[in-house]
């Protein structure tokens, strides 16, 4: 459980998928940078040198940690703006030897929105089907590959169901298509599930930092050094020339804290495995509940539906309690629309009244013994009104 910053109340906070709360060890790296570290990298005056040696160390860092070369750590924003670069870097780099995509039905709307922003400029997207648990099947993809291609989009997590794509199996056949470059949106997975961020055949990786503990406006794109991407932006030289523009390099040296953190922490992950079966376990009891994430699916991700019950009714039910669940994908959460995830995976009459908890790798059980005694107590007290 985590107090509220006066103490006077306890809250549970189960929507860890759409941000986290930053760690004080992150927080503490990013004040003493700000404060103390405060010159423009760029400037040639010993300050200057000074911070421009930080900026390195924190990219230096990341590149040891994932086991790949230091220029291949791209700092960004975060989720949405890595997901913008590789996309569209590819798109427009490579326009002159193919203009086909292949991506999922079920991505965040930062990789959807892209695709269909570039259908309007006139590439060709294709959008693989997923099966009732949330994977796409590989011979899809195979088939869908062709002499137009440049590009395959597809996510690690899915952030709404919790589903895993075969991402090593994905990398391992683009590894046959030279021609081909293969993103994969690793938002939910970093810090959770392993990754081999060296591997062939996987080109592209996105990282946020507040999804692990770190700050918001803060992450990175991984991108191979033999790939070529288009800038979004142009101004600059830094970032190697494709993400210019003053570095903000007191948050990039909390995202390689909080990335080292998330990292070191990967092994207790598995904890919340027990946690991920509670709930599948207990609420699948429950006549009005249906479960929409895998069983096997990330298990810090778990998603229902209450049939006859509007998501918003139950959130607020649950906020009283102190207790904080979410919808859909926090980007499109206030969007009156059903999940396309959920949608996606044939379950159209769920897809409207979806609820997604999600956890940290530090969280309580009893939190979510609480939370299940409550979402109980709800629907039994709504039954026994509506008689």
């Amino acid at each position: 459980m985590q107090k509220v910053d006066d103490g006077s109340l306890t809250m549970i906070y189960l929507d860890n998928s759409a941000t986290t709360k930053p760690s004080q060890e992150v927080l503490k790296s990013f004040q003493t940078v700000a404060m103390k570290y405060f010159a423009n990298p760029s400037s040639i005056h010993e300050a200057g040198g000074e911070v421009e040696k930080l900026h390195q160390k924190a990219r230096n860092q990341i590149a040891t940690l994932l086991k790949i070369h230091e220029d291949e750590v791209i700092f960004t924003s975060g989720g949405t703006e890595s997901n913008n670069l590789a996309i569209k870097g590819i798109a427009h780099a490579h326009v002159n030897r193919g203009n086909h995509i292949i991506t999922t039905k079920i991505e965040h709307p930062a990789v959807l929105q892209v695709c269909k922003d570039l259908e309007e400029q006139g590439f060709e997207v294709t959008y693989l089907p997923v099966n009732s648990s949330g994977i796409i099947n590989m011979d899809d993809l195979k088939q869908a590959l062709t002499e137009k291609t440049i590009l395959v989009s597809v996510m690690h997590v899915n952030n709404e169901i919790g589903s895993i794509q075969p991402i090593e199996q994905i990398a391992e056949l683009i590894a046959n298509y030279p021609k081909v470059a293969f993103h994969t949106d690793h938002v939910q997975g970093f810090g959770k599930l392993p990754l081999l961020y060296q591997m062939e055949g996987l080109d592209l990786v996105t990282v946020s930092g507040h999804k692990i503990h770190g700050l918001k406006g803060t992450g990175c794109l991984i991108k191979k050094k033999h790939i070529q991407l288009k800038p979004l932006i142009h101004g600059g030289a830094q970032e190697g020339g494709i993400r210019p523009g003053t570095e903000n390099v007191a948050g990039n040296v909390s995202l390689a804290k909080a990335m080292r953190l998330a990292m070191e922490k990967q092994g207790q992950y598995k904890k919340l495995w027990h946690m991920h079966q509670k709930l599948f376990d207990e609420l699948s009891e429950v006549d009005s509940i249906t479960i929409n994430s895998p069983r096997d699916g990330a298990a810090h991700i778990f998603n229902f539906s209450v049939k006859g019950f509007k998501p918003e009714v139950l959130i607020h039910a649950l906020g009283e309690k102190n207790i904080y669940v979410s919808t859909k994908s926090a980007c499109s959460s206030k969007q009156d629309e059903p999940s396309h995830v959920i949608v996606a995976c044939g379950k159209e009459q769920e897809a409207g009244a979806a609820i997604r908890v999600s956890m940290n790798i530090d969280q309580d059980e009893g939190d979510i013994d609480l939370f299940i005694k409550e979402i109980k107590k709800i629907l039994t007290q709504y039954k026994s009104i509506m008689g």
